[in-house]
């Protein structure tokens, strides 16, 4: 399955695996072998509503019959979570596409996996996988409560299986996780890998680049990114409006202040791939021919942004009059 195909899946069992935290497990409908996937890759799903969400894999890779996902509510969602934990699931049906890795694990001599709230979802699949590996990996694993914080029974598993050393640090009894301080502890040649709150992870990179500018720093969140430096939020300072040639047909649209690309798109190519619309699910990714683009997704890494080939419609923007995407 490509990670365009659609899939019905069944809803196999619900289980609580912490305070506001829901796992489900999902299995074919027609009894047939799930898509092989690798640590740190997610699944879109359509819930009844229609509503499309993403959620890291994090049961057992070597069972090829079911997925599992989890969930956390949050109350000042859209609407998604909530519609999890409050519809009756189990029996039913859904749809998935994926599964998909923007977050894959990459060669390295050691690994500082750093966790913060559902973030421990792709987190667990690579404490998992470098266990089973035999390589060094170490974790910190930071909640809102003890109460709150997921997987915990297997972690510790992992941690006793592997020698490994782990850190829970719930907000509550020991404050926020030392960034800082985790970096400067890191290993020689080691690769830090993150995955929680917008916050915590600019953090962790501001803190990489101070003090441990020689490591690599790998980073997921499912929620959307934060403006560029220098922006904070303040209208888009680039030029508006903006052309974008359609080098497929050799339309043009016009992309107005206060429009998406992606909006300005669709009006003229309706079936143009796009889900999250906030820049961290990868699907609206679009060959650039021409022009400059101006990113502000969570999925390009460094050296994408600086090739400028590649961009996500549905946040990009554009530092010229015009830009020619391959649509």
């Amino acid at each position: 399955m490509s990670a365009g195909q659609e899939l019905e899946v069944r809803v196999l069992a619900a289980r609580w695996e912490a305070d506001g935290v829901i796992s489900l497990q999902l299995a074919r409908t027609d009894g047939g072998q799930l898509p092989p996937w690798e640590p740190g890759a997610h699944v879109e799903v359509v819930l009844p509503s229609g509503r499309i969400r993403h959620y890291s894999l994090c049961g057992d890779r070597g069972d090829p019959y079911t997925y599992t996902v989890a969930v956390l509510r949050e109350p000042a969602g859209r609407g998604g979570s909530a519609e999890v934990h409050d519809t009756a699931l189990v029996g039913g049906e859904l749809v998935i596409r994926g599964p998909r890795n923007h977050f894959p694990l990459r060669p390295a001599g050691a690994y500082v996996l750093v966790a913060g709230g559902i973030g421990v979802t792709p987190i667990l699949s690579m404490a998992r996988e470098l266990t089973a590996r035999g390589a060094d990996w170490r974790l910190q694993y930071g909640g809102r409560s003890l109460e709150s914080m997921a997987f915990l029974p297997e972690l510790d598993k992992l941690a006793c299986a592997a020698d490994a050393p782990v850190d829970v640090r719930p907000q509550d009894r020991a404050g926020l996780l030392p960034l800082e301080e985790i970096v400067r502890a890191a290993p020689a040649g080691a690769a830090i890998y993150g995955c929680g709150p917008a916050a915590m992870l600019d953090a962790l990179r501001a803190a990489a680049s101070r003090v441990r500018p020689e490591l690599e720093v790998h980073f997921e969140l499912f929620t959307a990114g934060t403006a560029e430096p220098g922006e904070g939020g303040a209208p888009d300072r680039h030029a508006r409006p903006f052309t974008v040639v359609l080098a497929q047909t050799g339309e043009t649209v016009e992309v107005a202040d206060g429009t998406t690309i992606l909006e300005a798109v669709r009006d003229v190519v309706p079936d143009v791939p796009y889900s999250c619309e906030e820049g961290f699910c990868g699907t609206c990714c679009t060959k650039v021919l021409g022009g400059t683009p101006v990113h502000r997704d969570t999925v390009l890494d460094d050296g994408e942004r600086a090739a400028g080939d590649t961009m996500m419609i549905c946040v990009g923007s554009c530092s010229a009059a015009e830009l020619v995407l391959d649509l």
